[in-house]
């Protein structure tokens, strides 16, 4: 250590200072969905007399986190002097400056093009396989059909043979929100295209693929959500915490919630024909939040316990189609039962099971309705006890984390949590003291 010789006696520091230098990868890693990602496929399906013609996929492999409307916008950057003459199933935001064209006019002329969704209703003939979905991603775990989008793009002044080819590079994926970063194009193995019929496979010329990966701490912004908690051996429900997604005195907000109690005024902006989803219109409550989960616990039985989930909407102004809630509690490996909702198990660490993604029914409660008498969606699930470690003390019955569409929810802080009564812990108990008294009654009955 000649440069540093403070670092003979700070090992931790030199590794941190060794990781911040040498570790210059862009992807992030979510414990949650550790292999999730959002994989951008470029293919060359054939060669013209200019350049060639590629097909551009976007998978959504990430198992909880979707693309909601406006969409995705797909971005790059040209190596040499690139050109876009038509785009099927998809189109450019801008076309730049063609003024040097004088008879045709591509599509686009910018030497960093991107390219958007097309939405349903798209002619056929501007239509191309799995595109017209408004930019819209479903996750992988939810709906694998709707995960994919995909456009056609045709490139002039690229060369005409294979080798002189140059792949586009500095992909962007942006969407409503920010927090994508995409990595560097990488030669992959080759892409298979089946036939309608199924009686014909071709192979794409060339295949590059890219790998945008999400980064809550990149988006660095405040909760989109918050948990509230109750039991049956409680009287108190604990509320979501005070300003957990915004306050309502805050300069921001100003003017942006709407008490639910003035009947007149809410009913004239319900019904006005005003955008929906631009500018969130939320409840006046104490936490600010669009949207609130509530977990109960239900009842507590001889082998089994019972939680009621429900998800809140307090946002005048928006549905969310196919929502999801991913929670984490440690007896999700003994769920038994599930009502009115889709469940499937994450189990990111492996063999532990202690991670779950919840979402509605197709055409039940996938879409959560805006504030209202139906801006709610609730379940219920039916655990199995583990003897070894079930508890209702210390707030064992309440989730340690809960997600709301990717965005990780605003918890109570633990000594706030519903409490045990004093000298009676479960239901059981007191369900053996009443099988007692009845015994004792009996035999005073008897001996009388």
């Amino acid at each position: 250590m000649f440069f540093f010789p403070f670092l003979n006696h700070c090992p931790c520091m030199l590794m941190f200072l060794l990781f911040t230098l040498f570790f210059t990868s862009t992807e992030a890693y979510d414990p949650l969905d550790p292999n999730g990602n959002i994989t951008i496929t470029w293919d060359v399906v054939s060669l013209t007399s200019d350049g060639y013609v590629a097909v551009v996929t976007i998978n959504n492999f990430q198992q909880y986190r979707h693309i909601t409307a406006p969409g995705w916008f797909v971005g790059w950057s040209w190596v040499e002097k690139e050109i876009i003459w038509a785009v099927v199933g998809g189109e450019a935001t801008d076309q730049g400056d063609c003024s040097e064209f004088t008879e045709t006019f591509p599509h686009c002329c910018k030497k960093d093009p991107t390219i958007i969704d097309l939405h349903p209703g798209t002619p056929y003939n501007k239509q191309f396989a799995n595109c017209c979905k408004g930019g819209v991603l479903r996750t992988w775990a939810q709906d694998p059909p709707n995960a994919v989008a995909a456009f056609q793009v045709s490139v002039g002044r690229a060369g005409n043979n294979k080798t002189a080819i140059i792949a586009p590079q500095n992909f962007t994926l942006k969407t409503p929100g920010p927090g994508y970063t995409c990595n560097q194009p990488k030669i992959a193995e080759l892409t298979e295209f089946t036939s309608p019929n199924e009686r014909r496979v071709t192979e794409a010329i060339l295949t590059w693929k890219v790998t945008c990966t999400y980064s809550q701490f990149l988006v660095q912004k405040p909760p989109n959500c918050c948990v509230s908690l109750s039991s049956f051996y409680s009287e108190n429900i604990v509320p979501c915490p005070n300003c957990s997604c915004a306050c309502q005195d805050n300069s921001f907000q100003s003017g942006s919630c709407i008490d639910s109690s003035n009947s007149s005024n809410l009913a004239s902006i319900v019904n006005s024909p005003g955008e929906k989803g631009v500018e969130p219109l939320v409840e006046c409550t104490r936490h600010m939040c669009p949207i609130k989960v509530h977990w109960h616990i239900k009842y507590n039985y001889y082998e089994y316990w019972r939680v009621k989930i429900t998800v809140f909407n307090f946002n005048y102004r928006k549905n969310y189609s196919d929502w999801n809630v991913v929670v984490q509690h440690p007896n999700f490996d003994k769920l038994t039962q599930i009502f009115s909702y889709n469940y499937k198990s994450l189990a990111p660490y492996g063999s532990t099971n202690d991670t779950v993604m919840l979402w509605g029914v197709k055409f039940f409660n996938d879409v959560l309705m805006q504030a209202g008498p139906n801006g709610n969606v609730q379940s219920e699930l039916l655990f199995r006890k583990n003897k070894s470690s079930f508890s209702f003390r210390s707030g064992w019955g309440f989730p340690e984390k809960i997600y709301f569409n990717g965005d990780e929810c605003s918890m109570p802080p633990p000594d706030a949590y519903p409490r045990l009564p004093n000298g009676c812990s479960t239901q059981e108990v007191s369900l053996l003291a009443l099988m007692m008294t009845s015994f004792i009654l009996l035999l005073l009955c008897t001996y009388a």
